[in-house]
């Protein structure tokens, strides 16, 4: 990364924290590394010595939320096995936050607020300005109403391949990957929400219409940036899905016991949302980049 690219990347982290801090989110820090995981069939972890590095602070986050914090907020490194690409790290930086006594659609109406102030700050400053020439974001029609996209809508409009054909034969990540995300927030940026029962580990279903989960992405110029959900505080039903997940493992992590006290603690918190949201892949749309190698300070091509 270059000098200017390292300035621009802490602006951006001074900007988040300012706007979560005028909100009276409280900025937490949680353990890096776990000795038990949420049991999630599409993420590989990395072992440190027995225990984990965190894919995700979710699990720690969601245990604080339990104690009463109405708001909390998190930037901090995350670490996945075998994750490398254009997009994608083995080890990246995530923003996080959860809030009591709200739903998915209040984290969008978040998402809104948070990127406006953002870009803004950044667009307004003579330091950071000068690094966002000719960004992919500087045409976007931010303070217009963002696009909110269904999945089954996105499905019927994109997809050779029908919704249901999709889940029954396992082909549900391929059709949104290879049909629909190309699409996705070219003119303005875009919620893709309600995704379908099958996928939903962690959120709560809909009321009164169980088929889909509270649950969406934000898109980017084609790029996913975030992942939030109305949170599952259902201890038993959360312990009836993890067992479900668990048998999807590798070997190792088939064993590995479910995480007993974030189970007891959700119980505890009642109505809430949280949302994980990808610092790295935002700097990739302020910069410009193709690679997200080129917006961390390390990457492994520097070793």
């Amino acid at each position: 990364m270059t000098m200017q690219g390292l300035h621009l990347r802490a602006a951006l982290f001074r900007s988040i924290r300012f706007f979560f801090q005028h909100q009276r989110f409280l900025e937490v820090d949680t353990p890096v590394r776990l000795p038990v995981l949420l049991p999630e069939s599409n993420i590989q972890p990395i072992k440190a010595g027995s225990w984990f590095l965190q894919p995700s602070p979710e699990q720690c986050m969601k245990r604080l939320l339990s104690l009463g914090c109405p708001m909390i907020f998190q930037i901090c490194p995350c670490f996945r096995d075998k994750e490398r690409g254009q997009h994608h790290l083995e080890e990246f930086t995530m923003l996080e936050w959860y809030r009591l006594d709200c739903d998915y659609q209040d984290l969008m109406d978040d998402c809104e607020n948070l990127l406006r102030h953002v870009f803004s700050e950044l667009y307004g400053s003579e330091k950071t300005c000068t690094a966002l020439a000719g960004s992919r974001l500087g045409t976007m029609p931010l303070e217009e109403p963002w696009e909110r996209l269904s999945v089954a809508e996105s499905f019927q409009r994109f997809s050779p391949v029908r919704l249901e054909t999709a889940l029954l034969e396992d082909r549900f990540d391929e059709a949104i990957v290879e049909y629909i995300e190309p699409h996705l927030g070219r003119s303005r940026p875009t919620f893709l929400y309600d995704y379908p029962a099958e996928c939903a580990s962690l959120s709560c279903l809909k009321p009164g219409e169980e088929s889909v989960a509270e649950r969406f992405e934000l898109y980017i110029d084609g790029l996913e940036l975030a992942n939030g959900f109305s949170e599952l505080t259902d201890a038993d039903e959360q312990r009836s899905r993890f067992l479900k997940e668990r048998e999807l493992l590798g070997p190792e992590l088939r064993t590995m016991e479910l995480p007993e006290r974030f189970l007891e603690d959700i119980a505890r918190i009642g109505k809430a949302a949280g949302i994980a949201f990808g610092l790295d892949r935002l700097l990739m749309l302020l910069l410009s980049e193709q690679s997200i190698e080129r917006v961390v300070s390390f990457s492994p091509a520097d070793w």
